[in-house]
């Protein structure tokens, strides 16, 4: 038989929670009669991993997840669903198990008189602290249906965001790939054969052509030292990343870098932009907002340089002031805005318009970004063409001229 998850009131009006082994809610039902009790709300209780087990961290949320759960959510609170209703459907409706082990025990929290925020927060892996203190806005002024709103807004503009960067990226991923699957080939398949030619003319090669076969022999005959190598300097990549100075220093470089800069800083300014306009609008101080989106920034300089920000908005001192420290980071129409926000007291308006003009921007540097790449991914692969044939041809047309 099933368990059920029950609360029920007593004569005096108070509630009670608890489970029972019933045949059904109408059994159920019956039993808590006979404690003077009456049913208000069951559910069957779900045998259920730990969300915070061990194997959740190797799990994740897809943001597409979230930003429906918040969008649903966001429509069943303004239909009068209560918050464990509306949660106990999605739940339902959630195809991933991880996320509905999640949802199921965030509503088993609402209904233990947990607040809605609280239950979020205990689930940081999935929900962001931007979004829990959102919420938590939400709920303290009761308009937590237009909050769950804002969020979805925020999280589709996100989501469209990365959508736009990966799809620009796959085709130059695609082009290096094969070039270099292409030229390991020719280096380990057709070079060694050439050189056995080679050898047996006994002719004396240019120095390119002793190189490229120096080269093609290592990989050949000692091709795992090269794994070995490539793996231990990624791990060192990563290790050095992993530190608060490496990883400070790789996001640094990658702001420097030309073509891969210029889109970080865009991409990193319209999230900051709509994320301040987010916690604006829920009457958040801007203080606060300003340390919880420092926390949520990927690049460590605008990580560095918003808590900078943050800390001397508590002497009183201006917004734009602040940013205008960091001009690699903050442009001057990025500057300017917000000082207008901050004068005309519409800071949340400026800076939505801000977030929706660099949004607009990084989907004209997309959508630019092939044509600007792949003249560059030509001329690498003409050079490392023209180089190998140089290799391979002079000493085949030497030779040709010894047998003539």
């Amino acid at each position: 038989m099933p368990e059920f998850e029950y609360t029920a009131r007593s004569a005096s009006g108070q509630l009670k929670r608890g489970t029972l082994v019933t045949r059904d809610e109408v059994d159920l039902e019956r039993k808590l009669q006979e404690r003077n009790l009456v049913l208000t709300s069951s559910a069957v209780r779900r045998k259920k991993l730990k969300a915070g087990g061990w194997l959740t961290k190797f799990q994740s949320v897809p943001m597409v997840q979230r930003m429906f759960f918040t969008q649903y959510l966001h429509v069943m609170i303004r239909a009068g669903f209560s918050i464990a209703r509306a949660l106990d459907t999605l739940a339902q409706q959630t195809n991933s198990k991880y996320f509905r082990t999640v949802i199921h025990e965030i509503r088993s929290d609402v209904e233990a008189g947990i607040s809605f925020s609280k239950s979020l927060a205990k689930h940081p892996r999935v929900f962001s602290e931007l979004y829990v203190n959102m919420v938590a806005a939400g709920e303290a002024s009761g308009k937590l249906d237009e909050v769950l709103e804002r969020l979805a807004e925020k999280m589709k503009k996100d989501h469209g965001l990365i959508a736009k960067v990966k799809g620009a990226l796959t085709y130059p991923i695609i082009i290096i790939i094969v070039m270099i699957a292409v030229a390991i080939l020719m280096t380990v398949v057709v070079i060694p054969k050439l050189s056995e030619i080679f050898a047996e003319s006994g002719s004396a090669l240019p120095l390119a052509t002793r190189i490229l076969i120096g080269f093609s022999n290592f990989l050949v005959h000692h091709g795992w030292l090269a794994v070995i190598a490539v793996i231990v300097l990624l791990a060192g990549l990563l290790r050095l990343v992993h530190t608060a100075r490496g990883r400070s220093s790789v996001d640094g470089l990658l702001l420097r870098t030309p073509i891969i800069g210029p889109i970080i800083q865009k991409i990193s300014l319209a999230r900051f932009s709509r994320s301040l306009s987010s916690l604006l609008q829920t009457s958040i101080p801007i203080i606060d907002a300003f340390s919880i989106i420092s926390r949520t920034m990927g690049n460590t300089r605008y990580r560095q340089a918003l808590e900078q920000t943050g800390n001397s908005l508590k002497t009183g001192s201006s917004i734009a002031k602040n940013m205008g420290q960091f001009p690699r980071l903050f442009p001057p129409l990025a500057t300017q805005m917000i000082s207008i926000g901050e004068e005309s007291g519409s800071l949340d308006t400026i800076a939505g318009e801000l977030a929706t003009f660099y949004e607009d921007e990084v989907d004209q540097t997309m959508s630019n970004l092939s044509s600007i790449i792949e003249p560059i991914l030509m001329l690498l692969l003409g050079l490392g063409v023209a180089g190998m044939a140089i290799s391979v041809i002079l000493p085949i047309y030497s030779l040709a001229q010894q047998i003539g």
